[in-house]
């Protein structure tokens, strides 16, 4: 059996060095799938999502988890973007963000903060766990560095108490119809997803907003309604409006921002029709910023 020279074990000894090396340098400067040390993007190029389902201080709807995951699937499939699911809101914030740990004492974490992300999806309750400087974090990344603000179920009856949340995404709820539906009608089809329903009124099955009567017209962009004219007199009554006004899928732009409020979701099914996911995932991209999309105010 011959023996293999000193030298040439030496050879083979540095070629593996430097290319694991090579290997981690690349790994470093970020990939796909995650395939990257931190602080490095794993996902260059693409648009990245930060959906919050915080419901540590409000009402836990079931559907939340299923709507998380829609919306992860849908930016898999689409190639749009990637979702980063969190139930905590320890990411809304534009400071550093630390960890008491012993096992990462010195860092390296890989937390990101609001500066990674380009869009918010907003699905917590009650009146969250932010501080005030989160919150103020929060209005600023989308107010003045032009991020996206995507609103799902119910989004409308948080935070009474932070006046500015009300105003970001268009006013507040009073409480909500049956669950069961109501006829719901397109009111701007230049939003392809939205034209996709048709022109008539049709059933919606799902829990729709009660708008507060300070939610006046003209404050949104409004896509989809609920149709007055196919309200039953006790509908109308509940809703202590005399306006007709009751946009349930509207957008806007708050300072350089997108919000862009979807106030379906309720039931599990209702993000399972593939009508409702397109109308959804334009809005997401349009906040995103991807896409142009006509957001005028309402006529007052």
């Amino acid at each position: 059996m011959k023996t293999i020279p000193r030298w040439l074990l030496l050879c083979g000894a540095l070629g593996l060095a430097a290319g694991g090396v090579q290997a981690q340098q690349a790994a470093s400067a970020g990939g796909p799938g995650g395939l990257c040390n931190a602080p490095c993007d794993p996902y260059p190029g693409k648009k990245k999502l930060l959906v919050i389902a915080d419901v540590q201080s409000g009402f836990h709807h079931t559907s939340i988890n299923h709507t998380m995951a829609v919306i992860e699937e849908m930016g898999r499939k689409s190639g749009d973007y990637v979702a980063f699911l969190r139930t905590d809101s320890q990411l809304i914030t534009k400071s550093p963000v630390k960890v008491t740990s012993a096992r990462y004492a010195r860092g390296n974490t890989n937390i990101r903060n609001l500066d990674y992300f380009d869009a918010v999806v907003f699905l917590g309750s009650g009146e969250g766990t932010m501080s005030d400087q989160q919150k103020a974090d929060l209005i600023a990344a989308i107010h003045d560095d032009g991020k996206g603000l995507v609103l799902g179920h119910a989004q409308g009856v948080n935070f009474y108490n932070w006046p500015e949340w009300g105003q970001m995404i268009g006013g507040f709820m009073a409480n909500e119809y049956p669950v069961s539906g109501m006829k719901a009608k397109v009111v701007d089809p230049s939003w392809k997803g939205a034209a996709a329903f048709g022109k008539g009124s049709f059933l919606w099955a799902d829990q729709w907003p009660v708008l507060k009567p300070e939610f006046t017209r003209g404050s949104v962009h409004t896509i989809m309604a609920l149709d007055p004219a196919a309200m039953t007199p006790e509908q109308k009554a509940r809703s202590g409006r005399s306006d007709d006004y009751y946009p349930i899928v509207w957008a806007k732009n708050y300072g350089k921002g997108r919000v862009f409020n979807f106030t379906g979701g309720h039931r599990d099914e209702f993000l399972d029709e593939p009508k409702n996911q397109a109308l959804l995932l334009e809005g997401i991209d349009w906040a995103l910023g991807l896409r142009s999309e006509n957001v005028t105010l309402d006529k007052p």
